[in-house]
């Protein structure tokens, strides 16, 4: 997953440097990302979120205590009902946008024009949840029955889609970013068709089936309100995030877009994967009333996390100016924006470990069916969030916005950790404290190798981009490097660990 996730992220660079060079950050680009808000902000009501945190814990103990015959019969059903609720919200979506733009766009109504192609740009878009969602629930079938590479790779499809669109469509269109629009509903459908060859090769391809009142039905529908409920208050977040920076100068919620997109660089390739892996293990063992092997579960994905990610903020803080101008630098993506989008990225890094924090313990509390708790601490997280926003981008702009969501991050990761270990007992750290006392001696080296390499590029300077290119890649290699060879002279033992996982694998 973690191979397969990586790949999609490298495709996604690429794209956002496409992106950047022939739009930059302004009207157009804060258009477009404002409007793809609301497709992801419902795909994530109906589709990865809320979903699957109800359906693969129900489908896996229907697989595993019912056989694969009945499982079947729960995926076509759940697959029909999904279909004709998507293409209802999709219809009702596109007639609903000009409202729904406006209210979350609010700030756009003082540039002539700009809320008007928001609309637009929304309106197209909108078939993309259709696709996304329903992929959603075909990918829990999968991780249950055990692939887990098909469905992380599928989006390297939607990142080549809005490649080439933007490459090769953009001269059809009067208003050129139009193209991305198309690129997106063209990517969601060849996702979705990704699987279907997968799912007829396991017997898994799905059938028009009409018994709503099933139990499964009945047990994921109950499952997925609180579900849906706690993603729409992450969402909400996210939108009252771009709502504020609307009201900041123009480029605000490019600069926004650009940082976070950055920032979910290792969030998708380690957290996101291992988010995703954990769920369906974690459900099986609490099926099996395995509750050791469920707090091991957890022991190693804190483990693997702070290994990971700690180094991985610490990386993205130092780098964040060099890789904005080697990468995205040039056309119509200037320095200012560089120097913009770097500044958010290190305001955002330091929330990633939070994030995966967050990402783990929320599916421990989904495999144990309690949807609930992660909604209630979502909602004060959402409070923490806006109130800091409204104050700190007083001070900072879009860089006070993004401070705010790393300090909620925090505030998330901690109440969840908390009602966790009252939910199931203590949870051992002492592993985990051993392995960060060795980790942080090398993250300090890995520090001090990166700024060495770095200060020899000449970043604000566009002609050195080869030269600062090898700067850069001289820094991340030299620089992971001697992070991993520290972490072994320091006694790391979870590299031992995953070398002979690796192994085993090969």
């Amino acid at each position: 997953m973690g191979a397969a996730t990586g790949t999609s992220r490298i495709a996604g660079l690429v794209r956002d440097m496409v992106v950047a060079n022939l739009f930059g950050a302004g009207f157009a680009t804060d258009a477009f990302f404002m409007a793809f808000t609301i497709p992801n902000l419902l795909r994530r009501f109906f589709g990865e979120g809320s979903l699957t945190a109800a359906f693969v814990p129900t489908f896996s103990g229907i697989y595993h205590k019912q056989g694969e015959g009945e499982a079947k019969r729960v995926a076509s059903i759940c697959f029909t009902l999904l279909f004709i609720v998507m293409a209802a919200v999709t219809l009702a979506g596109v007639l609903a946008s000009p409202a729904v733009v406006r209210l979350i766009g609010f700030g756009f109504d003082d540039v002539p024009g700009k809320l008007a192609l928001t609309d637009h740009l929304n309106r197209l878009m909108f078939p993309y949840i259709f696709f996304v969602s329903l992929l959603a629930l075909v990918t829990g079938v999968l991780n249950v029955r055990g692939y887990y590479f098909l469905p992380s790779f599928s989006p390297v499809l939607l990142n080549l889609s809005m490649i080439g669109s933007a490459l090769f469509l953009t001269p059809f269109f009067a208003t050129p970013i139009t193209a991305l629009a198309v690129g997106v509903v063209l990517g969601g459908a060849l996702q979705l068709f990704l699987q279907f060859p997968l799912l007829a090769r396991i017997g898994y391809l799905p059938k028009p089936s009409f018994a709503f009142r099933h139990p499964a039905v009945t047990q994921i529908s109950r499952l997925m309100l609180p579900g849906i409920a706690g993603v729409a208050i992450y969402q909400i977040n996210v939108i009252v995030t771009r709502l504020l920076a609307s009201f900041l100068p123009e480029g605000a919620v490019s600069y926004l877009y650009y940082g976070q997109r950055l920032f979910e660089f290792p969030q998708g390739i380690v957290i996101a994967s291992l988010a995703q892996a954990v769920l369906p293990a974690m459900s099986r063992q609490m099926a099996e009333d395995d509750l050791d092997g469920f707090k091991k579960s957890l022991d190693f994905s804190f483990e693997l996390l702070f290994l990971l990610i700690l180094p991985a903020s610490i990386g993205l803080m130092l780098c964040a100016v060099p890789i904005y101008s080697v990468f995205f630098m040039g056309g119509e993506f200037a320095w200012r924006a560089v120097n913009q989008s770097g500044i958010a990225l290190i305001a955002y890094a330091p929330g990633l470990l939070c994030v995966g924090l967050s990402r783990v313990v929320v599916p421990a509390f989904y495999a144990m069916q309690d949807t609930k708790t992660p909604v209630q601490v979502s909602f004060w997280t959402l409070l923490v969030n806006a109130g800091l926003g409204l104050i700190l981008m007083q001070f900072w702009a879009h860089v006070g916005l993004a401070v705010a969501l790393t300090l909620a991050s925090l505030f998330n990761a901690l109440v969840l950790l908390w009602l966790l270990q009252r939910r199931i007992g203590n949870l051992s750290f002492r592993s985990l404290a051993r392995s960060t006392v060795r980790i942080i001696p090398a993250i300090v080296i890995m520090t001090v190798v990166v700024l060495a390499i770095l200060g020899y590029g000449e970043w604000s300077n566009a002609a050195s981009r080869l030269q600062n290119g090898g700067i850069l890649f001289a820094a991340v290699l030299t620089g992971g490097g001697s992070y991993l060879l520290a972490c072994r002279l320091f006694g790391v033992r979870l590299l031992q660990e995953l070398g002979n996982l690796r192994r085993k694998k090969g």
